[in-house]
């Protein structure tokens, strides 16, 4: 008899808790039981612990195991908690010393003849346990890469329960480690597709500057034009042009893959910025997240620090769209259940594609257009004032003349553009230092009407905009903040009245105020 203990993680969005794993073997009746609020697949782990010791020699007595998982009010879910209850067993059996595994964290699902699995979420949980001075970590040898990717970590990548046992200092049946068979796959790679040049989309001069801005600002674009201009072009070409991750940033960003189990470890930290274009059939928790019992993130926070593509906008669900205006002004998402409620990252670039009605051939003149007014007015009002307020930047993208096509000269390629964002970006880091943002799209408003006021002559015309009713207050500040991005692309130390003229046509579509 004894209790032996080891420790697991535990995952509430992206934020890990360390989980006290205890096992307590007594005689009685033969039994296996986990407390602390395990989910259906945690609670069947007995079953597959069970086996996975019986495999490696080191069967299970016919005594009552009581597994309690500390703090027993934290909800926990997943198959990720198998080997901390293998090895807290064992070590209550006196198989493996209780002091040694004390110092350990176990994660990794086990497979019924003793392999260990990769699991989800294995870099925030490596975070937690190196925070909370526990950096000595035990992952499936699939995972290995992945964690140690967190500064501090000491890890020990293992392929089964057999492995683990023996780091422990355990003995095992000699012929049962199934790492023996010669069976394992080796790991697929895979060589990234190059990214799309900007020079593929002919003509659309004044749209190329209007990705070119938002880049280099990183501020929502909404497109409006009929099929086949461009737009969804010009989308995939924008996150090339934005520069590459910060390292916090792409921790931060390879974290929530990974709890999405989207990360391949074999790239390493992602390096530039996330591109999701989720298709206008896709329902809210898809997008923003969610899920029954265990909550996933979503698309929005998937392209956290990159690109939120919406192509066909007003084809999106109306719960869908709307519940993308709270990321966008917070930069993060909650989702609540009734279980709790988990916060996932979700600043992005919205990036929006529509048709100016539902034929789409209702542009320049419209005369081929067969949509009726009210047709067209009830097809963009699917995009709600609110929703449009949030967006800095509203463009027509207009077809390609036929002079245009048959001219055949390729626009300015994506080198060049970028090498302007990333000069653009490197003026706001340093003019934004010590207030949190990093770009001229996550500047507080606050700043821009303080530290960074404009002199009246410079804002007459927002002045105007906003006294006519065209502008919100919201909108308003949005414009500036372009205004300071067009500045910074041109190299000058404040915007001046022409930039912020610029800045209210490029969210008025080229309406005058």
């Amino acid at each position: 008899m004894g209790l032996g203990t080891t420790r697991g993680v535990a995952l509430v969005g992206m934020a890990g808790a360390l989980v006290d794993v205890e096992a307590f073997v007594t005689p009685g009746l033969p039994a296996f039981v986990v407390t602390g609020l395990p989910d259906t697949s945690l609670g069947q782990s007995r079953d597959r612990v069970r086996a996975a010791l019986s495999g490696i020699g080191c069967a299970l007595p016919s005594k009552r195991v009581t597994v309690n998982l500390s703090p027993a009010s934290l909800p926990k879910q997943g198959a990720g908690f198998d080997l901390a209850v293998a090895v807290a067993v064992l070590a209550a059996e006196g198989r493996l010393g209780r002091e040694v595994v004390r110092g350990w964290t176990h994660l990794g699902e086990l497979g019924l003849d003793g392999r260990l699995r990769p699991v989800r979420g294995v870099l925030p949980a490596v975070v937690a346990s190196v925070a909370a001075g526990l950096p000595r970590v035990v992952v499936p040898a699939e995972n290995a890469a992945e964690a140690e990717l967190v500064p501090g970590a000491q890890v020990v990548g293992a392929a089964s329960l057999a492995a683990v046992v023996r780091e422990h200092g355990g003995r095992v049946e000699d012929g049962c480690d199934p790492d023996d068979d010669g069976h394992r796959l080796p790991p697929a790679t895979a060589c990234p597709a190059p990214p799309p040049d900007l020079a593929d989309v002919v003509g659309q001069v004044e749209a190329r500057r209007a990705v070119e801005v938002a880049a280099a600002g990183g501020h929502h674009l909404l497109m409006l034009g009929p099929p086949g201009a461009g737009k969804t072009m010009l989308a995939a070409r924008l996150p090339g042009l934005l520069p590459d991750l910060e390292d916090a940033e792409a921790v931060e960003v390879t974290a929530v893959h990974s709890v999405a189990g989207t990360f391949d470890a074999s790239q390493g930290l992602l390096r530039r910025p996330p591109f999701e274009d989720p298709h206008h059939t896709a329902t809210a928790p898809s997008v923003v997240g969610g899920g029954s019992g265990v909550v996933r993130p979503g698309a929005a926070s998937r392209a956290h620090r990159g690109v939120l593509f919406l192509d066909e906008a007003p084809e999106f669900r109306k719960d869908v769209l709307e519940a993308l205006r709270q990321p966008l002004e917070q930069g993060s998402l909650v989702i609540a259940r009734a279980g709790g409620a988990a916060r996932y990252p979700a600043r992005f670039q919205l990036v929006m594609a529509a048709n100016p009605c539902p034929c789409g051939r209702s542009s320049g003149k419209g005369e081929h257009c067969s949509c009726s007014p009210l047709e067209r007015r009830r097809y963009l009002a699917r995009l709600s004032g609110p929703l449009l307020d949030r967006v800095d930047l509203q463009v027509e993208v207009t077809a390609p003349s036929r002079a245009a096509l048959a001219a055949g000269e390729p626009g300015e390629s994506t080198a060049p553009v970028a090498a302007r964002v990333r000069a653009a970006r490197s003026a706001q880091v340093e003019r934004l230092a010590g207030t949190g943002a990093t770009c001229n799209g996550d500047a507080p408003g606050s700043l821009l009407r303080g530290r960074l006021r404009l002199a009246q002559p410079v804002v007459a015309d927002l002045d105007v905009a906003l006294e006519r009713g065209r502008l919100t207050v919201r909108g308003y500040d949005r414009v500036l903040r372009t205004a300071w991005t067009l500045a910074d692309l041109e190299g000058a130390v404040t915007p001046t009245r022409d930039h912020v003229g610029s800045a209210l046509l490029l969210r008025l579509r080229g309406r005058a105020a």
